[in-house]
């Protein structure tokens, strides 16, 4: 399957959800203008923890409708999350690779993105497949997607009502040990 994945991720209390919004490239371009779409005047991206309830529920419906599938990869932590997210990222590495993804992107945390891309390329060596996996980190607001990833791990950690609300695009939950 060629997809491109799209990976953001939320802390909620003793988890670290890391979300990977999975897409087909044929749908790329009208995603893309379809989350552009979403925006409010004078903003350059959706990033939910920085909406109202009333703008995160038009959202997150909204998203929910898209061609997306999300895929949901959750850890327990206790004090520092760090090592919780390279375990998530090393285990959905490993899954694209067996899905036979070719485009990684991950949104940038600058500084912390080279511990990232040190646990992505231990992943590839690994688990060697025929695809070739490109990976980069963007800054979410040049690349819209991420705002999938994004919205779908702040509403599936908050649950409830919430969590109800992107479950039409979650795929599955994958809960890493």
């Amino acid at each position: 399957m060629t997809v491109h994945a799209f990976v953001d991720e939320s802390r909620r209390g003793s988890h670290y959800i890391v979300a990977v919004a999975l897409v087909e490239p044929g749908n790329l371009r009208l995603l893309r203008r379809d989350l552009r779409g979403l925006l409010r005047p004078g903003q350059r991206e959706l990033h939910f923890n920085d909406q109202k309830d009333p703008q995160r529920r038009v959202l997150a419906d909204a998203i929910a409708r898209l061609p997306v599938e999300v895929r949901i990869y959750r850890r327990c932590i206790d004090r520092y999350a760090e090592p919780a997210r390279q375990v998530c990222i090393d285990r959905l590495v490993c899954d694209l690779l067996t899905d036979g993804a070719h485009r990684l992107v991950l949104d940038s945390r600058a500084q912390l993105d080279a511990k990232d891309e040190a646990t992505i390329w231990a992943a590839i060596r690994r688990h060697p497949h025929r695809t070739r996996l490109v990976f980069e980190h963007f800054d979410s607001a040049s690349e819209a997607v991420l705002w999938v990833a994004d919205a779908t791990a702040w509403c599936f950690g908050a649950g409830g009502a919430w969590r109800r609300r992107v479950d039409p695009i979650v795929r599955e939950v994958i809960d890493v040990t």
